[in-house]
């Protein structure tokens, strides 16, 4: 089983898989974003150091999303594939911080991933406000994360509402406004209840 947890930059991915592995006693798979060599350089110079940022984030996503499915084991993972590709390539091409040519030849890459790979048996999108957004990077204290734009955090969230309608596959939406499952089990119990309900239709459709 491979549950992926897509959203924004501070929707709270790291928390729910960390969260999900204890309850269902995967595998909790966080990074490999953290351990970028360009972030750093990134959020200095975006345009400068986009497309570098980017290909490296797929290179460690496409061998860290081999050797899981090698092994066969059933994972909870902290991102998916896509959000690289659907939400922050695309972002960075219309805010000119990318150029067309080297989006291209991303999403290219990007598309030979996806022939290789295989995709989340549930994808959970995690929906959260801006200014919810900026409270968790604020109190998470990342140095990189410090100059983070408004305008880059709120034409995010626009992209992922058009790509969340548009996902092709087993996808949960949380709306983190609703439930805060870090502080509410109560809150968090229903997510697992949505869960559950999802896990029960996979396997009636394998059976069928």
């Amino acid at each position: 089983m491979q549950i992926a947890i897509a959203g924004n930059i501070g929707a709270g991915k790291t928390e729910l898989t960390t969260l999900l592995s204890r309850h269902y006693g995967y595998r909790a798979v966080h990074g490999p974003s953290e351990e970028n060599p360009y972030l750093d350089s990134f959020y200095e110079d975006m345009r400068r150091w986009s497309f570098n940022m980017m290909v490296h984030s797929l290179t460690a996503n496409m061998e860290l999303l081999a050797e899981l499915a090698r092994t066969g084991e059933s994972f909870v993972r902290d991102r998916s594939l896509y959000d690289d590709a659907e939400i922050f390539a695309p972002n960075l091409q219309s805010m000119g911080l990318m150029n067309s040519r080297d989006l291209a030849t991303y999403t290219r890459l990007f598309e030979l991933a996806c022939t290789l790979l295989p995709q989340p048996d549930l994808l959970i999108y995690l929906r959260a406000d801006v200014p919810t957004l900026i409270r968790h990077i604020q109190k998470r204290g990342r140095d990189y994360e410090s100059s983070i734009r408004l305008d880059y955090l709120t034409n995010l969230n626009k992209r992922y509402e058009t790509w969340a309608a548009a996902y092709k596959g087993k996808m949960l939406i949380v709306d983190t406004e609703e439930l805060d499952f870090v502080e509410n089990r109560e809150h968090f119990g229903r997510i697992i209840n949505r869960i559950d309900a999802e896990f029960n239709s996979l396997f009636a459709d394998g059976n069928e």
